[in-house]
């Protein structure tokens, strides 16, 4: 290797090296590009309507927060009365357990009297463990206070993404050579389909899972059911892991009724989960975005490793994107095309005229064959 090749090797591994480092900002950004694209889709929309720009963006950003504030009015004050009670309920219940564990003991073998758990000793082994979740909380106020900033960030990206989005991608494609840029403007034109395709089918497959969990909740009877639908169709935006999340909740609310109540939570949810899996996301994702389950499971295992719980949440976004760069770049543009020498292969193609058209033939379109009345040269 030359100096030129050691210099540009070095330049690529310092690449590599600083966009690791950046990662999460990297991160927020193409969440800031997912929410404007999403939103760059419903102000044209809306301008099809005959509204102008500013107008059309400016609604599109009021039903968003409508959207995120209705979600949150939903959800906040249900759970906070909930959990309410259940600190109120908590001690009834270590009380009564502990009753039910006294009146065991005369029933059982004096050898497995010591056995038998004693609750106020539980709590008693739980308690450095509750001071130390309890001295962490500053760690928890910190983390809390970054997330928020960053939202704030996203936000913020979001917004000047909308006010000029041709100006940053004019920027984008720049960066790659001239003869290349065509071909990626293509390729962004893929992905915002691509998107728009995904939001659309989460947006569908969440409003489903919502609404069945709203529906079989109330048949239930399980308090704040409106609150632990929305819960579960939003939870459902991460596959796999997203409805295991929302069950937890469903089941604690539904435990301060009666246990059996629990129970049947659990089975409702996994009928849910079934039924998203098997017949709702596969047919509204197989009319908007193409991607294998095993795909989709490995993609989120490699980013939320990578990236923590944002990247999961933005693993199926980030797989559809980074699956059409793959496959329009290194498998179009480089796999397919290696080896090929783009030589044109020429035929010969004899034309046959019967004898009275020969002199007619030679007069249109002259060949360059002898023809059976030429004169040979020796005559």
């Amino acid at each position: 290797m030359n100096l030129g090749q050691w210099i540009g090797l070095i330049a690529i591994v310092l690449s590599l090296y600083i966009l690791w480092q950046i990662r999460e900002v990297l991160l927020l950004m193409f969440a800031a590009v997912v929410l404007a694209t999403t939103l760059n889709r419903l102000a044209r929309r809306l301008q099809q309507t005959g509204l102008k720009r500013g107008l059309s963006v400016f609604l599109s950003v009021v039903i968003f927060f409508a959207v995120v504030i209705g979600f949150f009015w939903l959800i906040v004050p249900p759970f906070a009365q909930q959990f309410q009670e259940v600190t109120y309920r908590v001690p009834q219940g270590v009380n009564r357990f502990n009753t039910w564990m006294n009146g065991l003991r005369p029933l059982v073998p004096p050898q497995l009297v010591p056995f038998i758990p004693d609750i106020n000793s539980l709590i008693q082994q739980a308690q450095p463990f509750v001071n130390r979740v309890l001295g962490s909380s500053f760690a928890v106020v910190s983390v809390s206070f970054g997330a928020i900033l960053n939202v704030l960030l996203v936000l913020v990206l979001t917004g000047m993404l909308l006010v000029d989005p041709l100006a940053y991608r004019r920027v984008f494609v720049r960066l790659f050579p001239s003869f290349y840029r065509r071909r990626v403007e293509g390729i962004l034109d893929k992905c915002e389909l691509s998107l728009e395709g995904w939001v659309t089918g989460a947006l569908i497959a969440m409003g489903v899972v919502g609404l069945m969990s709203v529906v079989g909740l109330s048949i239930l009877r399980v308090k704040a059911a409106l609150a632990l639908g929305v819960l579960a169709g939003f939870l459902n935006l991460i596959p796999n892991l997203g409805p295991t999340m929302s069950v937890v909740p469903a089941m604690a609310i539904a435990l301060l009724d009666n246990p059996w109540k629990a129970v049947a939570v659990l089975g409702l949810y996994f009928i849910i989960q079934q039924a998203e899996s098997n017949f709702i996301t596969p047919y509204v994702m197989a009319q908007q975005v193409s991607l294998l389950p095993a795909v989709t499971l490995i993609s989120q295992l490699f980013f939320v490793t990578f990236f923590g719980f944002l990247g999961l949440f933005l693993a199926l976004p980030l797989t559809v994107v980074a699956k059409i760069w793959v496959q329009e770049v290194l498998i179009k543009d480089v796999l397919d095309e290696w080896g090929n020498n783009h030589e044109q292969e020429t035929e010969l193609v004899i034309v046959s005229q019967p004898h009275e058209d020969k002199e007619q033939w030679s007069e249109e379109k002259p060949v360059n064959h002898l023809s059976d009345d030429a004169v040979s040269p020796e005559d």
